[in-house]
């Protein structure tokens, strides 16, 4: 801000003020030694007494506006601290405290635009956290379902409290209306899924929680998410994949066999028996190919809970070499595997097997297990082709599969066992070429 007019600083104007006094107190002086000339004390004392009033009123004059100023910015300075920017303050001579001033008011225009800003992002903010269909409750002192709400958006409180306001109640007099799996789903501690409600009714809810610290006091969000569209979206369009997939077999298998019965009628019926042993053989061949392919849907869809026991890897590996050639790497753990040796055994095979597939050399597919840190890695490698980005985002999809003939359920079967364990899989592309599967295991204490 720059003021126009002449420019009088402070120091100037207190000097001319001083200045002045002093010419008057001395022309006052001359004047009465000229009257009275054999009283110098007379004079002197004329002098202060005209002088000092004159003196004081000045000053008090000069100051009084400054004093008042200072009031003022220790006031605008207060509703500042209190959130109060709407002040700003007014000094009508061009001088030091003019650019004080400038100052003063340039800072409470800044301090109030970005309060505007910050009242906009908010009532944003608010907007979207009020209409998400996620429930959202913010409880403060949350133990064992204690504790009071301080935040609930409007899907919390139809979901909890039929549209009434949460805000203030506490939490574990909320859930005493709420479904018993919800109360289970808190009581539980962590995110996961749970369902409320029986048969046709049935509704799946995500339940997402995070912890921190606000004004010193612990607090806890819960964030409710309704999965059951979605969900029932995903398993319409999973069984559509499902029955083209199985249909697609089943035709690329009944109709050669149809077609190889119906050669095998004519040839008896001529009598040319010689050819029925190769189209039997065709038949049987296309029979077991059927079968497997109904197996392994049967197997991925009754996965039946992992049945732990201890095992010693050198003789699970040595089960594993039997059926499958790949190399072992480093050392095996010392510790037995606490695993359902049946179960591990069928994932760890189809995952040799694709690497094998891969386009690998039979000697360039290795295993190695390992104990990292507090959990168990094994790991099988290849050098084949590796995997596209696209593919590597799929290839653990159930009935999701590259190979013409594939029916993308190994890598889908291997995750369900490794989940079902505890653990998980993760599929990564190796320096070099070729791919790396990786199966993460909790280990048993």
């Amino acid at each position: 801000m720059t003021r126009k007019g002449l420019r009088l600083s402070l120091v100037t104007r207190w000097s001319a003020l001083v200045g002045t006094l002093l010419a008057l107190g001395i022309l006052i002086a001359l004047g009465l030694d000229h009257f009275f000339p054999e009283h110098p004390v007379l004079v002197f004392s004329v002098c202060l007494l005209a002088i000092v009033p004159i003196a004081i009123i000045t000053i008090r004059t000069q100051i009084q506006p400054i004093l008042s100023l200072f009031r003022a910015l220790e006031g605008t300075v207060a509703s500042y601290r209190d959130g109060d920017f709407s002040f700003s303050l007014h000094w009508p001579h061009n001088d030091e405290l003019a650019d004080l001033i400038a100052a003063h008011n340039a800072l409470g225009q800044v301090l109030r635009e970005q309060r505007l800003g910050l009242v906009q992002r908010e009532l944003l903010l608010d907007t979207m956290v009020q209409n998400t269909p996620v429930a959202m409750l913010l409880v403060t002192d949350f133990a064992a379902s204690a504790g009071t709400i301080v935040y609930a958006n409007v899907a919390a409180r139809q979901l909890l409290s039929e549209g009434r306001k949460l805000e203030g109640h506490q939490l574990r007099a909320v859930l005493e209306t709420a479904t018993p799996a919800l109360r289970e789903a808190l009581a539980r501690g962590g995110d996961g899924l749970f369902t409320a409600g029986d048969a046709e009714e049935e509704e799946v809810y995500h339940l997402a929680r995070s912890s921190f610290t606000l004004n010193g006091r612990r607090h806890e969000l819960l964030l409710l998410r309704h999965l059951t569209t979605e969900l029932r979206r995903q398993e319409v369009q999973t069984w559509k994949k499902v029955i083209r997939v199985i249909s697609h077999e089943l035709n690329n298998s009944l109709a050669p066999l149809t077609s190889l019965a119906h050669s095998g009628a004519e040839l008896v019926r001529r009598g040319q028996t010689e050819r029925l042993p190769q189209i039997l053989q065709t038949i049987g061949e296309r029979t077991r190919h059927l079968e497997t392919f109904i197996l392994g849907y049967a197997r991925f869809a009754k996965l039946p809970t992992p049945r732990l026991e201890a095992r010693p890897w050198g003789v699970f590996v040595d089960r594993l070499a039997d059926q499958v050639q790949f190399r072992l790497v480093g050392e095996l753990p010392q510790e037995p595997a606490w695993i359902d040796a049946a179960q591990m055994e069928q994932a760890l095979l189809n995952l040799l097997k694709n690497a094998h597939e891969s386009g690998s050399a039979p000697e360039d597919v290795e295993l190695q297990v390992r104990r990292v840190q507090e959990a168990l890695r094994i790991d099988v490698l290849d050098r084949g082709t590796g995997m596209s980005d696209a593919v590597l985002t799929n290839a653990l999809v159930p009935f999701y599969s590259t190979k013409r003939s594939g029916t993308g359920l190994g890598l889908a079967l291997a995750r369900e066992i490794a989940e079902a364990h505890g653990g998980r899989i993760t599929l990564s592309n190796r320096d070099g070429g070729g791919l790396a599967v990786t199966m993460i295991l909790p280990h048993p204490p």
